[in-house]
């Protein structure tokens, strides 16, 4: 047995059914227990999220909506497209059901995860804002051998998910379709990288704020022209992805099983609802009340896989070639130039650079905030020299020994911080019951204005 694979036998450990079981048990619980928030204010969360009226006086180094953006950058990455025909080849159309179920749920942990981690962030030695799973482990739960773990986890699968594995598929995809070698690819995104995050958070969530709605507005609107020249095809698709959900029909395990396991898994892998990264980045926003920039958190979710997802996950189940042993990219890219024609692989191509360059920037903040938990704010600089550098290895190298680690350390991050969400959903539901009485109030102001 080789090295690697052992790797992918710890991986498949990790990310086997206690763990999904474990991250979707505990979105139901934190569903139940906040009366489905999810679904009863997700329109104010939209229009908090997307509001020209940001608060800019509270403390915090960034806006709610760079913070949004900050942490879809991240979440949205290789995961939509790659992910996404990983689950439909392994689970068959029906994943994109159970891809959707636990997404909803997700969007009430990634509440959870935002709300400690605005309640317990600190003021770190530089000034900015520092909090997440790590902080609320520690201050909030008592526990900060759990948050010296995520933390060392989090600072690892960051240069794995977060980066060499996102400029791998980057360079890759570039070659295969624009036919530019991979060492100038790794150099280009080098100095890219280098420039935005050597700057910090503010830099980041700049730059993320500017073309992360850019890229999705892009994909969204690429992929509803080809359900729109495909209409026909569209209600039959969707009936196949409800019927499957219950049926089974996948080219590896052809059962409900694998639909469930796939779907799930790759929905985690997409929106990172109970792995404990996006809190990271809600932390460094201007809020007035932890349970505000929740709110702006758990969107992230609805536009990641609820959205951006779909559009890929109904596509591919339109084309009807997951069956022909495709895979990854290589499926999507075959599906959309079949659906639209000669621009869709140009059209996936520059989607997932875009995608994979958004994930590297977003998790160069976990990284270091995390790596900083560990060692000071003192050491943030070498790691992020560190960080830039393994952006070009990452560009030239081959990494399935990386994906494997990466995974693994992903994955692991996800068990302290779900232990932290559960141990303080007291807290969560205290919060939420404080910010719905001023949302109240807020409503009552705004109706005697208007009288």
């Amino acid at each position: 047995m080789t090295f690697l694979d052992i790797v992918n036998m710890v991986s498949g450990w990790v990310w086997g059914p206690p763990l999904l079981v474990l991250i979707v048990g505990t979105g139901i619980f934190l569903t139940l227990r906040l009366g489905f928030l999810q679904v009863t204010t997700l329109p104010y969360a939209l229009k908090l999220a997307f509001s020209k009226n940001q608060d800019h006086k509270s403390e915090g180094d960034i806006s709610h909506f760079q913070a949004l953006m900050t942490a879809l950058a991240a979440t949205v990455g290789t995961g939509n497209i790659v992910g996404v025909a990983t689950a439909v080849v392994l689970g068959g159309p029906g994943a994109v059901f159970w891809m959707w179920l636990s997404a909803f749920f997700g969007m009430a942990t990634k509440y959870a995860e935002a709300i400690l981690a605005v309640k317990y962030r600190i003021e770190d030695k530089n000034g900015e804002m520092a909090g997440g799973p790590m902080y609320y482990l520690e201050r909030g739960l008592g526990q900060k051998w759990l948050g010296v773990l995520f933390a060392f986890f989090g600072a690892i699968a960051a240069f794995g998910i977060g980066n060499m594995v996102q400029t791998n598929s980057v360079s890759s995809v570039v070659q295969a379709t624009f036919h530019v070698p991979t060492w100038i690819t790794g150099v280009v995104l080098t100095v890219l990288t280098a420039l935005v995050i050597l700057g910090g958070i503010k830099s980041i969530g700049r730059v993320t704020a500017f073309f992360v709605p850019i890229m999705a507005l892009f994909y969204l609107i690429a992929g509803l022209i080809i359900m729109i020249m495909n209409i026909s095809e569209v209600p039959g698709a969707i009936g196949l992805i409800l019927k499957s959900a219950f049926t089974g029909d996948a080219v590896v395990g052809g059962s409900i099983g694998a639909a469930i396991r796939w779907g799930v898994a790759r929905g985690v892998f997409s929106n990172e609802a109970g792995l404990g990264s996006a809190p990271i980045a809600a932390a460094a926003a201007k809020t007035d009340y932890p349970a505000r920039q929740a709110l702006v958190s758990m969107t992230q979710v609805f536009i990641d896989t609820i959205i951006i997802c779909s559009i890929t996950g109904i596509t591919l189940v339109m084309g009807g070639i997951y069956h022909d042993g495709l895979k990854g990219a290589e499926l999507t890219t075959a599906t959309f130039e079949l659906l639209i024609g000669a621009p869709g692989p140009y059209i996936v191509a520059i989607g997932l650079i875009f995608f994979a360059y958004s994930t590297v920037l977003g998790w160069a903040y976990y990284g270091e905030k995390c790596f900083s938990y560990l060692f000071g704010e003192s050491a943030i600089k070498y790691y992020r020299i560190v960080y830039v550098l393994a952006v070009f290895v990452g560009a030239v190298a081959t990494l399935d020994t990386v994906w494997g680690i990466a995974d693994i350390m992903n994955g692991l991050m996800a068990f302290p911080n779900l232990i932290g969400l559960l141990g303080l959903s007291g807290v969560i539901v205290a919060e939420t019951k404080r910010f719905r009485q001023t949302m109240l109030e807020e409503k009552r102001s705004a109706a005697n204005l208007k009288g």
